[in-house]
């Protein structure tokens, strides 16, 4: 597996839960507020149709004519037909080229911003042999408690999501190699959020702040 300075090289975060991975593939996952047109992508994930997450006009300054959009159907049914779309659903597993996924039901359990009968979906992804989890908006629930990931994004800004404390005993409990805080300094969290949750986890466990 790569050092893990290496790994992190590969990530950006632009704003929210706004990720790129580049590692021979340029991956982007819920990108928002995309100032440069780059036209780079070879697959972009969206997670939920949240205004945050899903933004047509970030992903087209990043699309080309061969990248994939993937998303459940409340993304795809918004998108234009002609783009190259996959549909996924809950619970399953995809095969694309050398990038494996599945896809991990995304939920609140007392509040309803993301109920669970709407199918939003956080991605476990296996790309160069490393394994990411992008959990879109989600409380800890049984289906992320097992995640088993090399590296982690885990919301910390709370209310709409698990908050900083939550997610920092998720990533002590799922031991990941990188954790790294998401969702906050936009609508609702702030950078004393990321700066807690990278505290308070276990030594073993690199962290990065993008901010």
């Amino acid at each position: 597996m790569k050092a893990i300075n290496d790994i992190l090289n590969t990530i950006e975060i632009n704003c929210q839960s706004s990720i790129r991975i580049e590692d021979e593939l340029v991956i982007y996952f819920d990108p928002y507020d995309i100032k440069e047109a780059k036209h780079d992508a070879n697959y972009i994930f969206i997670t939920h149709s949240h205004w945050d997450h899903f933004n047509i006009e970030a992903i087209d300054k990043l699309r080309n004519e061969t990248t994939t959009i993937i998303g459940p159907n409340s993304i795809i049914k918004q998108l234009p037909q002609n783009w190259s779309l996959l549909e996924v659903k809950v619970n399953q597993t995809y095969q694309l080229e050398s990038l494996s996924f599945q896809t991990i039901p995304a939920y609140n359990l007392e509040k309803n911003f993301h109920p669970k009968e709407a199918d939003y979906v956080g991605y476990l992804i296996k790309l160069q042999n490393i394994t990411y989890y992008i959990p879109g908006d989600t409380d800890i629930i049984e289906e992320n408690k097992t995640i088993k990931a090399d590296v982690i994004f885990l919301p910390v800004g709370g209310i709409y999501t698990m908050d900083k404390i939550e997610a920092t005993n998720l990533a002590n409990s799922l031991n990941p190699k990188v954790a790294i805080p998401i969702h906050y300094g936009l609508a609702v969290g702030s950078l004393d959020d990321a700066i807690y949750f990278k505290e308070h986890l276990k030594k073993s466990i690199d962290c990065k702040i993008y901010y």
